[in-house]
């Protein structure tokens, strides 16, 4: 008997990760072989690419976060009710909200368009839609009407990391998932899958038109196994280990120029971007406004992540972890600012994907991140209490200052560059 995708799919982590294996799943679960249900390209189950995806990754009804589901459907989100997933690159569902609010009696009413608030993925089957504001990727050429969830993770799982740290899409079979704490390390006879199934080197959805092969392999890092969850009593720390930055160049390539060719200058990331001792030192003593008393030793914070410059996966499988047992800041030689120091891979409740909000003064104001209640909102800036903490993925708006300014001073302590 044919199982079903549900029967396949059950809703847990492990599940999934057994179901990816690190590479391709079960032909079925995704491709409609012989029968007429599947109304996309390539015998699809859903519409595109994105549609199929989401037949798994979105769960109606859920309360919470839950699992491998990174999209909320419209229906569970009343008016001021937040998306309910909480994986560390965001839930697809903040590009459904719209928030209007005004910031002061001398100013007319300020917009945050749900299109400006992630990587706007195209799925018709759940009504998501092209990004309306962009054409094309940011300073890349990678046009938005394509963007789907292939266009960042291969379905099919070629790319392996093998036990010399080498990537390729040949050579060892895939013997496991290589994107967790608990995930197998690479043998002699079998690889790994790459982190998060990311394409690599000359990769290409067959269904994108033109020259957009990747130049650039996944980057390397490791997640704890339990990562779709509320942050209101711990952390959850991502062990970012190098490439992310250099991986997000596949598609917005002139976001990172090269020095004197004349192009923006954007802030320094990857390779070019290591923190260095001052720098290092600013996010180690940074608590919170006015308070510069914290240690190296417990200074992470995991809305403003970092790389840690290493390609060792055994390190980085200590590092990545939901308990705070370690909780260590950046090293001033080999720490790096990547992408996603930053920015959620997939979408935020601020405007670029951002992980907290840089169009305000002050990201808590008088103890609260919203002032909901109040005729002027230019801090909350129309988000409900309850929609901007699920923002900050629930961590207490008392962990921060009572006027909380923006976490740019976590690296930078009020005196920026």
């Amino acid at each position: 008997m044919v199982m079903t995708l549900m029967a396949i799919l059950i809703n847990t982590e492990k599940t999934v990760s057994a179901f990816h294996s690190g590479g391709v799943g079960p032909c079925d679960a995704c491709h409609v072989m012989h029968g007429t249900s599947g109304s996309g390209s390539a015998l699809l189950r859903g519409s595109d690419p994105s549609s199929t995806c989401l037949h798994c990754h979105e769960r109606p009804g859920s309360i919470g976060p839950s699992g491998h589901h990174i999209s909320t459907p419209a229906s569970d989100m009343q008016q001021g009710m937040p998306p309910r997933q909480l994986t560390p690159g965001g839930d697809f569902g903040w590009l459904r909200k719209i928030y209007i609010w005004v910031p002061d009696v001398s100013q007319a009413p300020a917009t945050s368009y749900g299109d400006q608030h992630g990587h706007n993925i195209v799925a018709a089957d759940y009504s998501y839609l092209p990004d309306a504001l962009h054409a094309a990727a940011p300073r890349g050429t990678y046009p938005s009407a394509s963007l789907t969830c292939i266009s960042c993770h291969d379905p099919h799982g070629r790319y392996r990391r093998n036990i010399d740290g080498t990537t390729m899409t040949n050579g060892n079979p895939i013997g496991s998932s290589g994107s967790y704490v608990s995930s197998a390390d690479p043998q002699s006879i079998t690889s790994v899958g790459v982190y998060r199934l990311l394409g690599g080197k000359n990769y290409q959805p067959r269904s994108v038109a033109g020259n957009l092969a990747f130049l650039n392999d996944p980057p390397v890092a490791v997640a704890p196994d339990e990562y779709n969850r509320s942050e209101a009593a711990s952390q959850t720390r991502v062990a970012y280990g190098t490439g992310m930055s250099e991986w997000c160049q596949n598609c917005h390539p002139g976001m990172h120029p090269v020095a004197g060719s004349g192009a923006p200058r954007t802030h320094p990331v990857g390779i070019t971007g290591r923190i260095g001792s001052a720098v290092a030192n600013a996010y180690n003593s940074y608590v919170r406004t006015g308070d510069l008393t914290g240690s190296a030793a417990t200074s992470f914070l995991s809305l403003v992540p970092f790389e840690e410059g290493v390609s060792d996966i055994a390190s980085l499988k200590a590092h990545a972890g939901t308990d705070g047992s370690f909780a260590a800041g950046p090293d001033p030689v080999s720490s790096q600012v990547m992408c996603l120091t930053c920015h959620r891979a997939h979408a935020s409740g601020w405007n670029e994907a951002l992980r907290w909000n840089t169009r305000t003064e002050y990201i808590v104001y008088n103890g609260l991140y919203s002032q909901e209640a109040q005729a002027y909102q230019p801090y909350g800036q129309g988000r409900t209490e309850l929609e901007a903490q699920k923002a900050y993925y629930d961590i207490p708006s008392g962990t921060f200052a009572v006027n909380q300014d923006s976490l740019c001073h976590k690296c930078h302590t009020g005196a920026l560059p």
